[in-house]
């Protein structure tokens, strides 16, 4: 569920009584100048960031790595202060997705990606890709014949093996392309993104990949990252809703059998996106239990928590209830205090995104106020922050 996080949110909304209750709650956590009125309208226009709050990416020193998905732009003002004093690990939110990199075959436009890996690279902090694959944001050039027709709705037996040959020759070539730049930069890498539907037929998804290859271009996509990579990059296969067991188990087989065929896989990531309800922590750890049998290495790489269960198309309002922040500061309590004690099974814990003024829920399925994240939309911590840090 990566979908296009190009948004933003109204800058200031007035701050309620619910939140200054949560900042008294949360004693020792508030900045300078919290309980004061600012100086100027321009002042308040722009959120700050909290001086001496604990650092996720501190207290998780010895269980793994905390990180955050950025935008460019986040590279600078509050958002980018709150991103080093917060994490040491970051994601491309969309910047690195095969439309933003290559528009037109041949063709690169990198400076997007280059600025996230400067920033990182100038604040110690590691990396991931994402993705080098996907059905989403893809340009439709990968897709093209020679005669710029169609290729998954070509039937002609032999121009449809010309067609395969074509598109993974294609991906071979954007593959190594990536990660020849950005291999000494980045260490963990999604290689291929939500390949699995268990409506569609064999469980797969029905994307134009999967007509026109099979699932020769998940084979071709990991070879390509590792021959151009080195083995010292950790590659990833990516999906959401792992915890679910006809998903998790669907994923499963064809690892397994991409194993067997020697396509370098090193481990699974599971996006994460849950809410207040969905799913258990159980079936969460259970799924990274089911692949860490396997031999493979897990991540959390889309983490967030949603205020509203499926289908739920309400709306809580411009403020959010004390009672709903409550219940979420426990369920991120609950989930982090599972993930320490499972740290074995897991590498690393990525945020899609740092606060609430940026996500991707705020427009996905509806336009409506959403607090998923551990900063609300002023980046001030929420009960949630201090659910996951004070352990």
């Amino acid at each position: 569920m990566t979908y296009n996080g190009r948004h933003r949110l109204p800058a200031r909304l007035a701050r309620s009584l619910v939140f200054a209750a949560a900042l008294v709650w949360l004693s020792g956590c508030s900045g300078p100048g919290a309980a004061e009125a600012p100086a100027s309208p321009a002042a308040s226009a722009e959120p700050a960031v909290q001086a001496e709050l604990p650092s996720l990416a501190a207290a998780y020193a010895y269980y793994f790595p905390i990180g955050a998905a950025i935008e460019p732009d986040q590279t600078e003002g509050p958002s980018a202060e709150l991103l080093k004093q917060q994490v040491n690990w970051l994601v491309a939110e969309n910047a690195m997705k095969p439309d933003a990199l290559a528009p037109a075959e041949g063709s690169f436009t990198w400076e997007r990606a280059d600025r996230i890996v400067a920033f990182a690279k100038e604040n110690g902090m590691e990396l991931r890709f994402h993705t080098l694959v996907w059905h989403n944001q893809t340009p439709e050039w990968f897709f093209r014949d020679e005669a710029g027709g169609d290729m998954a709705e070509e039937t002609d037996p032999a121009k449809r093996q010309a067609n395969k040959k074509l598109l993974l020759e294609r991906l071979d070539r954007y593959v190594t392309a990536v990660v020849s730049r950005y291999k000494e930069d980045i260490t963990s890498w999604d290689v291929v993104n939500e390949v699995i539907e268990p409506g569609d037929p064999e469980g797969m998804r029905a994307s134009n990949w999967y007509k026109i290859t099979g699932t020769g271009f998940i084979e071709t996509a990991f070879k390509a990252a590792r021959k151009a990579g080195g083995p010292e990059l950790k590659l990833y296969i990516n999906d959401y809703g792992t915890d679910n067991p006809e998903k998790r188990d669907r994923l499963y087989e064809l690892v397994k059998e991409l194993l067997e065929k020697g396509v370098p896989i090193d481990g699974v990531g599971h996006q994460t996106h849950i809410n207040l309800e969905y799913p258990s922590v159980e079936s969460i750890i259970e799924s990274m239990d089911k692949f860490h049998a396997l031999g493979l290495d897990n991540q959390i790489t889309e983490l967030d928590m949603s205020l509203y269960v499926y289908n739920d198309l309400s709306d809580v309002g411009a403020e959010v209830p004390a009672d709903i922040l409550q219940r979420q500061a426990e369920r991120y309590g609950e989930l982090f205090a599972a993930l320490r004690v499972n740290k074995e099974l897991l590498s690393g814990v990525m945020f899609w995104g740092i606060a609430d003024n940026h996500t991707w829920l705020s427009t996905f399925p509806v336009v409506r106020t959403e607090a998923p994240l551990l900063f609300d939309k002023q980046l001030l911590a929420k009960p949630a922050f201090r659910a996951v840090t004070d352990f």
